[in-house]
C-alpha cells in the first residue's frame, strides 16, 4: 500500500467526499422533505467523529503526515464554508434559525486571510508551514457544535435559538482570535527566517 494513503488519510478523504451529500441534506432542509434536517444532523455527527478518528490514529499509529496535516484543516473548512453560508440563505435555513450574515463572513473571511497568510509566508520564505494551533482547533470544534445545534433548534424549546445564536457569537469571536494567533506566528516565523538569512556580522 503507498506510504501516503494509510487509514488516518483515507479518513479525511472520505470526510471530503460526503461533503457533497451533506450539501445536497441542506440544500432540501425546505423542500418537502421532512427527514432531511435529522438525516443531515445524523450525517454531520458522522463526519464530526471521523474527524476525531483521523486525528486520534494518526497518533496511535505515529502516521502522521504532511498530507495529513494538509488534509484535516481542508476537510474542516470546506465543511464549515458550505454549512455557514447554505444556513445563513432564506431559502435553506433552518426554520426558526437562519444564521446572521455575520457568521458566514466572519467563517469564511478567518479562512481566506489565514489561506492568504500562508502564501504571503511561502512567498517570503519559499517555505509550506502548516502547523495546528489549539486556538484554530478550538474554533472548529465550537463552529461544529454550532452547526450540529442549530440542525436541532426546531426541536428544542423556546428559547433554543437564543442559547444557539450566543454559541455562533462565541464561535465568531474565537474564529477572529484564531486568525490573530496564525497572524502573530505567520510573522514570526518569518522574522525568524529572515534572520536566519541574514550573513553573521
Amino acid at each position: 500500500m503507498m506510504e501516503w494513503l494509510n487509514w488516518p488519510n483515507r479518513i479525511s478523504i472520505a470526510r471530503i467526499l460526503l461533503i457533497p451529500a451533506w450539501v445536497i441534506l441542506l440544500l432540501n432542509l425546505n423542500e418537502g422533505w421532512p427527514p432531511a434536517r435529522h438525516a443531515a444532523l445524523g450525517l454531520y455527527v458522522v463526519m464530526a467523529l471521523s474527524d476525531a478518528l483521523d486525528g486520534f490514529l494518526a497518533r496511535r499509529w505515529h502516521q502522521e503526515s504532511a498530507l495529513g496535516r494538509f488534509l484535516d484543516p481542508l476537510a474542516d473548512k470546506l465543511l464549515t464554508s458550505c454549512s455557514v453560508v447554505i444556513l445563513a440563505l432564506e431559502s435553506t435555513s433552518v426554520p426558526g434559525a437562519r444564521l446572521p450574515s455575520w457568521v458566514p463572513v466572519i467563517a469564511l473571511g478567518k479562512d481566506v486571510l489565514t489561506v492568504m497568510g500562508f502564501l504571503v509566508v511561502y512567498l517570503a520564505t519559499q517555505q509550506t508551514v502548516i502547523r495546528p494551533r489549539i486556538s484554530g482547533k478550538a474554533c472548529t470544534m465550537i463552529q461544529s457544535i454550532s452547526v450540529a445545534a442549530t440542525l436541532t433548534v426546531p426541536d428544542l424549546p423556546d428559547g433554543g435559538w437564543t442559547l444557539v445564536r450566543v454559541m455562533w457569537i462565541v464561535a465568531s469571536v474565537v474564529a477572529v482570535a484564531a486568525w490573530l494567533d496564525y497572524m502573530s506566528v505567520g510573522f514570526r516565523f518569518v522574522s525568524e527566517w529572515q534572520a536566519k538569512q541574514s550573513p553573521a556580522p
